[in-house]
């Protein structure tokens, strides 16, 4: 390794539009460590390449997951449409509308999904919303009232657990109510009202789809959380019309819903004794674990492996391939630590160049470098057997491209892992190796011999430093643009 060094970010490229991105440089007031990197690998033959999609899908276990190994937005709904031609259930386990997938059909059409499996758009395939997703109905019906008037099919198509619980516009509520009581430490929730609605279901007076069935008790289970949230929060707005406008308007939605409500228990085990293919589509990512993220800015569920098995009811024994998805470089939104974070306008060429902006709110993402630190205690954590690397695209433009390969203390001493505490993630310095970049449009590249030598000797890096394989590599949004390692 050569000795530390440092990259300046030339400030008149920002302030001249019409500079190239290219000729940009980002700033960073970490340490770096410039490393002259192994040669790389002959690449295999186009003959192989190309028949290494079939091989890669066809290779894939029964029952397979695809999961986020960041703080989410990771791209994971287009390889989940992908590998939906070739399972015949799709299936999420957790997590409600805060969960925006953006996939494309074969025509190039954009389908922003929050609450329907990715598989829709496969016609073959029967997708399935499991007992541990919290399911706000007004925003069902709205999504499938689009993707119906797109011609998207889905009748028959969809089953929803009568175990999974009814998020209200209540809920949403609630949620708004709690950051503003947070005020300066808020969570920077999407404001779905996800929290409150998985804390009804842990108090144990929340409300299941199959309570729809039985009209005749669902006014005294609403009035019982109804009545909490009033006495919980003084601004909030509760009484006897509330009430009574609430149960007639569910009374239509259980009319309506009840062709999709199923035992899904009972239909995934059935699945999985007949063979039948099975791809579970994680929302959110590991970074935002209830459990293993960085709490309290997380989610309110299990994005990680555990979650397959509680949010659907099916034995760990079963579960096959899990493949993370990974972003080339780093997002998140919302409050919370991010050790490998680009500030100022650095930041703001990344997330322009990705088009990071959240699909479920809009809200700009924050943009940093890959931080294999956290990728690596997501690999531990989730036991995936292959990675998806996706917007390799997004860095074709730049000079130099850096890796956060290690977090240290201000004397030095090695952090092993990703620390639970806030407090010594918010100290840590990270320390970055540099790779060159490879200053070439990559978006219309199909096969991994074609990327250049560069290109490849990124993704050789990562795969090196976090001990798992990359087989798909993402180099552009529609459907296509996926490269088979």
């Amino acid at each position: 390794m050569n000795s530390i060094s440092s990259i300046t970010f030339d400030s008149h490229a920002i302030c001249n539009p019409h500079r190239p991105f290219s000729s940009r440089r980002f700033h960073l007031a970490r340490n770096l460590v410039v490393c002259s990197a192994k040669p790389v690998a002959p690449p295999p033959t186009k003959l192989a390449a190309a028949d290494t999609s079939a091989a890669r899908i066809g290779s894939l276990s029964q029952v397979s997951g695809v999961l986020g190994c960041q703080w989410g937005d990771e791209g994971k709904g287009k390889l989940v449409d992908v590998l939906a031609q070739h399972f015949e259930i799709v299936a999420r386990c957790q997590g409600g509308a805060n969960a925006g997938h953006t996939i494309y059909n074969a025509e190039g059409k954009k389908f922003a999904l929050h609450l329907v499996p990715s598989g829709i758009l496969n016609e073959d395939t029967l997708c399935v919303i499991g007992n541990g997703v919290v399911v706000h109905l007004p925003g069902l019906f709205k999504e499938i009232d689009g993707l119906e008037s797109s011609g998207v099919s889905c009748q028959g198509r969809i089953l929803i657990s009568d175990r999974a619980h009814l998020l209200f516009d209540f809920h949403q509520v609630v949620d708004g109510l709690r950051e503003t009581e947070l005020a300066k430490s808020f969570i920077g929730t999407t404001k779905r009202g996800i929290g409150p609605c998985y804390s009804s279901k842990v108090n144990r007076n929340g409300i299941r789809v199959g309570d729809l069935r039985r009209m005749d008790t669902f006014p005294q289970k609403l009035d019982v959380i109804l009545s909490d949230a009033a006495l919980r929060f003084k601004d909030f707005n509760y009484g006897p019309d509330v009430l009574r406008e609430e149960v007639e308007k569910y009374k239509r939605y259980a009319e309506r819903l009840e062709p999709f409500i199923a035992d899904t228990v009972h239909v995934m085990n059935e699945a999985i004794t007949q063979k039948r293919k099975i791809l579970v589509e994680g929302g959110q990512a590991t970074m935002l674990d209830i459990d293993f993220g960085t709490y309290p800015f997380v989610t309110s569920s299990s994005p990680s492996a555990g979650g397959i098995c509680t949010g659907l009811g099916i034995a760990p024994r079963v579960i096959g391939d899990l493949i993370g998805v990974v972003k080339a470089y780093t997002t998140r939104v919302g409050s919370g630590p991010f050790p490998t974070e680009i500030l100022g306008s650095g930041g703001d060429l990344l997330r322009f160049a990705g088009q990071e902006f959240g699909t479920t709110t809009g809200r700009p993402r924050r943009c940093g470098w890959l931080d294999i630190v956290a990728l690596k205690y997501s690999c531990q954590i989730n036991g995936f057997s292959s990675l998806n690397l996706t917007k390799l695209d997004v860095l074709s433009d730049l000079d130099e491209i850096q890796l956060g390969i290690s977090y240290k203390l201000d004397d030095g001493t090695l952090i092993k892992s990703f620390p639970s505490d806030l407090r010594l993630l918010e100290q840590l310095k990270v320390e970055y190796e540099v790779l060159p970049g490879w200053k070439s449009d990559i978006s219309s590249v199909r096969n991994y011999s074609d990327l250049p030598k560069a290109a490849r000797q990124y993704v050789e890096r990562v795969e090196e430093l976090v001990g798992v394989p990359i087989h798909y590599i993402g180099v552009g949004p529609g459907r296509d643009a996926l490269i088979y390692k």
